[in-house]
């Protein structure tokens, strides 16, 4: 059975003990950051929304402090675009890049299951490489699919002072732990499913016109083996960023706070970095998405001044 041969052939390459490996090339100046933003925008084509393209906030030199947000999954750079003001007006160089397969004008493409965890990891490099050459000091942020790789950059990147980490996916909230690696696996071999966000209203989605109806099981295959390569090294070794806070809400139903929770536990005992852990109130409502303004149910007149008091 084919299925059974895609099994053994992924235990054999060894992604059971999934790991990625940091590749660092570092601008050594604003304009050299500069150009490799612009190429970054060269190589959006037709197919990216309006609201798709990277954003790059700048005063037009390097400044003490650059920050790098990351969108979630089926989103795009937009869902950072208010908060990346904020901290704009504060000084700082601002990079939202967009994150691979994402961003496309046809909201129901199918372009985001190509998504692969090496892409992103590619993407945590470059965009911290690139945010050194814009600030003295260098913050990501991220939230669910972006925590991920804020997660992964916390852990990988010792040039980085402080990693945030919103909402990371690392499993569905009530799938055990024993259950992820499994879980993981499973959806990465079995063909490709596409699920609506809003099962009943489909193409009705309310909400952020920039994100898309439905969400590719293999790309959330994905982005859980970079979680899983997280978890794994939470454990063994200790993280490599100055300052790392992880950010949820107890309204979240999506987020496994206890995978969360235990990978913090591990980063704590390390003693090496500065761990904060916050958790949002259930009586503000905020569920899985407390960034994007455009949610029906956001929150960000409360959510926000707490998150940039985390951040900075």
């Amino acid at each position: 059975m084919n299925w059974l041969k895609r099994l053994q052939s992924i235990f054999t390459r060894g992604y059971y003990s999934r790991r990625f490996s940091s590749v660092r090339a570092p601008s050594s100046d604003y304009l050299g950051s500069v150009r490799r933003i612009d190429n970054w925008r060269c190589l959006d084509g037709d197919d990216v929304s309006d609201d798709g393209h990277l954003i790059f906030l700048t005063p037009g030199h390097k400044t003490e402090k650059a920050i790098v947000f990351f969108h979630g999954h089926t989103n795009s750079p937009r869902q950072f675009a208010a908060l990346g003001r904020v901290f704009s007006a504060k000084g700082y160089n601002v990079f939202i890049p967009r994150i691979p397969h994402h961003g496309l004008k046809d909201r129901m493409t199918q372009d985001h299951a190509r998504l692969t965890a090496g892409e992103m990891v590619r993407m945590c490099d470059e965009s911290v490489d690139i945010a050194l050459g814009l600030g003295d000091k260098v913050t990501v942020v991220g939230f669910s699919m972006g925590a991920n790789m804020s997660a992964w950059i916390g852990q990988n990147r010792s040039d980085v002072d402080k990693a945030v980490i919103i909402a990371p996916f690392w499993g569905w909230k009530r799938l055990p732990r024993v259950l992820f690696k499994v879980v993981t696996i499973f959806l990465s071999i079995w063909p490709n499913i596409f699920i609506w966000w809003d099962r009943e209203g489909k193409k009705a989605l309310i909400g952020p016109t920039s994100s898309y109806y439905r969400f590719s099981t293999r790309g959330v295959a994905q982005i859980m083996f970079l979680g899983w390569s997280v978890m794994e090294d939470a454990g063994l070794v200790a993280p490599k960023a100055r300052a790392i806070v992880v950010i949820s809400s107890a309204m979240d139903n999506t987020v496994n706070d206890n995978n969360l929770d235990q990978v913090v536990a591990q980063w704590q005992r390390h003693g090496s970095a500065q761990i904060k852990r916050y958790l949002f109130d259930a009586s503000l409502g905020a569920i899985h998405d407390l960034i994007d303004p455009l949610q029906p149910y956001e929150n960000i007149a409360v959510v926000y001044p707490k998150l940039i008091e985390l951040i900075e």
